[in-house]
């Protein structure tokens, strides 16, 4: 489990939760059973695609029963968008914790340059919910592609935000449309997913550089750092 990363497990050989009166408090023990369902999901989805999985899989994965499972989910996709958009919002977190651990004069290259490390060590430490997210996620249908792009919005909100406080250093940067936030999301999308669909994502952290000069030569205007 562990080499999968801490999103993806199976209980198989854990203790099931207990059932009827227990000395766990209620919600807890639904706050215990959600999220071995959700790391059960990102564990069997991982491994066999999501479209050869059923509720069936995960609920032997989780070890709960299935009128647990539908106590939390309506079916197999609602689980899986729930599954991903928590791992997403943990990357979000990691990204923004990285910037926000940075002095308050951090130069916005610094911060650019944390982000960009936050996010591939994520990856790269979850490298389960990085096929699920990279690479499933596109094909589980219209509900899934939409959450993709709701995504691929959310780093370009961040990478204008960054920008605007960068602009406010650096007056002589160029403005940008919104499409090149959007481009950029896009472009490393696309980075990652080529390692990921070739388990390559312990690979992922050697994007750093990439990323930082793909950024700085669109929204600085800096030229391509010389190849050594």
């Amino acid at each position: 489990m562990r080499q999968e990363g801490s999103l993806a497990g199976r209980h198989d050989d854990a203790p099931g939760l207990p059932r009827g009166r227990s000395s766990l408090p209620a919600d807890e023990v639904r706050a215990a059973q959600r999220q071995r369902l959700m790391s059960a999901t990102v564990a069997a989805v991982a491994a066999e695609g999501y479209h050869a999985i059923t509720v069936a899989d995960i609920v032997r994965g989780a070890r709960v029963s299935k009128a647990a499972f539908y106590v939390h989910f309506r079916d197999k996709e609602d689980c899986f968008l729930a599954t991903t958009a928590y791992g997403g919002n943990l990357l979000v977190d990691a990204v923004i914790g990285a910037t926000r651990s940075l002095p308050p004069d951090a130069e916005p290259a610094e911060i650019l340059r944390a982000a960009c490390r936050a996010f591939l060590r994520f990856l790269a430490d979850e490298p389960a919910f990085a096929r699920v997210f990279y690479v499933d996620m596109p094909a589980a249908g219209s509900g899934a592609v939409n959450r993709m792009d709701a995504a691929q919005h959310r780093f370009a909100e961040l990478n204008r935000s960054w920008h605007r406080h960068a602009l406010s250093r650096h007056p002589d940067w160029p403005s940008v449309p919104y499409d090149a936030y959007l481009a950029l999301a896009g472009a490393t999308t696309e980075l990652v997913s080529v390692r990921v669909r070739h388990n390559h994502a312990a690979e992922l952290p050697e994007l750093e550089d990439t990323l930082v000069a793909l950024h700085m030569a669109v929204l600085a205007a800096q030229r391509w750092p010389e190849m050594p």
